[in-house]
């Protein structure tokens, strides 16, 4: 580049490197505070269309010898209805963020909502309720989501045991014939293709009625046409009103999604937006998704005003260092070499 400056638009900026340092982190507490103000922590009376709500949620794994920081003050909110799918490299959190949604795992620090839930300060009483009630899981193991010696619509059927719910035998079907696999209720774990497990893994996630359906890489381990019939589901799902959240690396699918929030070294580091000419064309079989430009990506400003950009960009400045000059010039925010 002649002038070794880069332009980057705040409404266009790219996913992410840290400009500043962060403060730092007491790495010292794992669990979730006792002493928390839990008046500090209640669900605002003015959002409750949101659905998950993150402040600052940090999560540390400790060994005798190491301290990991899995989560680094990620902010994030998804709101009721909405279908968000997460992306990021192995090692960037978006797991441990499933999880600790998903109430398997306790967050260190920070504030975290679920559907008007304090997850912070939850029983382990109330937690069960909680994960058998407002979440719904989906696996791209098929082991974590099927008992192998019952039928599939007995395992679609065992969650509603557990809550009481009438009529289990009914809805059990309802539910099976959503996914297409109503002719294959009979079948054991053994006798499914994993594109019918993964679909009958779906109908029992959905057993319960949650609020919140959570899938981890749920396109995984199928084929292209399994695929689709997966995201077609969740889309119809979506558009009868269902919040669904997808962490995936299946770049066609992500690029069906009208909200992608990017997770790297534990904080959100870009969204991509679907653009309009795209919204109703999801089901269209002719479009290359991987290959097509369908959304437009913005960089993320965190709560100190911190932005990330990609690695291949701050090559292009040929940097000595870690100093970066910053100027405004035109509305654009220009960051260059120093001289």
């Amino acid at each position: 580049m002649d002038t070794q400056t880069m332009e980057a638009k705040t409404a266009e900026n790219k996913k992410t490197v840290d400009l500043q340092t962060p403060e730092n982190t007491d790495t010292t507490d794992l669990q979730a505070p006792e002493n928390t103000d839990t008046a500090d922590l209640q669900t605002p009376e003015d959002e409750k269309n949101i659905m998950i709500r993150a402040e600052g949620l940090v999560k540390i794994y400790k060994t005798k010898e190491t301290e990991v920081l899995a989560l680094q003050g990620l902010d994030l909110e998804v709101e009721t209805g909405e279908l968000t799918a997460m992306i990021g490299n192995s090692g960037s959190g978006k797991s441990t963020f499933l999880n600790m949604i998903g109430g398997l795992d306790r967050p260190s620090a920070g504030k975290l909502w679920v559907d008007g839930k304090n997850l912070f300060t939850m029983s382990e009483k109330e937690l069960v309720s909680y994960k058998r009630d407002t979440v719904g899981f989906v696996w791209q193991n098929n082991g974590r989501n099927m008992l192998p010696y019952l039928s599939a619509l007995e395992n679609v059927m065992m969650p509603m045991h557990l809550s009481g719910e009438a009529k289990k035998k009914a809805r059990a079907l309802e539910l099976l014939e959503r996914v297409g696999m109503d002719h294959k209720k009979h079948s054991r774990m053994n006798m499914l293709s994993g594109g019918e497990q993964q679909r009958v893994a779906i109908a029992i996630a959905l057993a319960n009625s949650p609020k919140l359906l959570l899938a981890d890489e749920p396109t995984g381990s199928v084929d292209m046409a399994t695929a689709n019939y997966i995201f077609e589901v969740f889309s119809e799902l979506n558009r009868e009103g269902q919040t669904i959240l997808i962490v995936t690396h299946d770049m066609a699918l992500s690029k069906k999604v009208k909200r992608v929030v990017a997770i790297r070294d534990g904080k959100i580091s870009s969204e991509r937006i679907l653009k309009e000419q795209y919204a109703d064309r999801v089901r269209e079989a002719d479009i290359d998704w991987r290959a097509e430009d369908t959304q437009i990506e913005y960089a993320i400003l965190d709560k100190a005003h911190r932005v990330q950009i990609p690695q291949e960009l701050i090559a292009e400045l040929n940097l000595q260092d870690n100093k970066v000059k910053l100027s405004v010039q035109d509305g654009s925010i220009i960051i260059s070499k120093p001289d």
